[in-house]
């Protein structure tokens, strides 16, 4: 039973120690990506929406990209000395996301209990359902965005 186990602990502990050892501009780069591409996703989405030429496989693809990234962890990319310096650009987080960790928890537990809706009604093809659902998720990232990270 052992030998089995012994396989999955390492592959953990390395996946785990990975992160630790991304270089801070590497981190900035990975989070800047991720939010990138989920950006470019709800624009797919929207486009569906308010395109008048709903196409439900695009949207399902979109959304689940959406919920992949937003459950993926990447707030493991907020290491320390990622506060300041370049990834693509230099990185605009705010100084108090690493001081008001209650407040940043409840905003990530909203933008995943939304990234997740949102994949659940896409599969039903329902343009409108569709539609309020990326609003209310835009609202977390709005209000992410707000308190979180600094204007251009």
């Amino acid at each position: 039973m052992k030998s089995k186990l012994f396989p999955l602990v390492l592959a953990v502990g390395i996946a785990g120690g990975a992160v630790a050892q991304v270089r801070p501009e590497d981190a900035i780069k990975y989070r800047q990506s991720g939010y990138g591409f989920m950006a470019w996703n709800m624009g797919r989405i929207k486009t569906n929406v308010e395109g008048g030429n709903y196409n439900k496989e695009e949207v399902i693809k979109a959304a689940n990209a959406i919920q992949a990234i937003a459950n993926s962890g990447l707030g493991a990319l907020y290491l320390p000395g990622t506060d300041k310096g370049k990834g693509w650009e230099e990185t605009r987080a705010k100084s108090n996301i690493w001081t008001e960790q209650e407040k940043l928890g409840k905003a990530a537990m909203a933008f995943n209990k939304e990234a997740n809706e949102l994949a659940k009604i896409a599969q039903v093809g329902d343009a409108a359902a569709v539609g309020a659902q990326l609003d209310k998720l835009g609202g977390t990232c709005k209000g992410c965005h707000d308190d979180f990270k600094a204007k251009k």
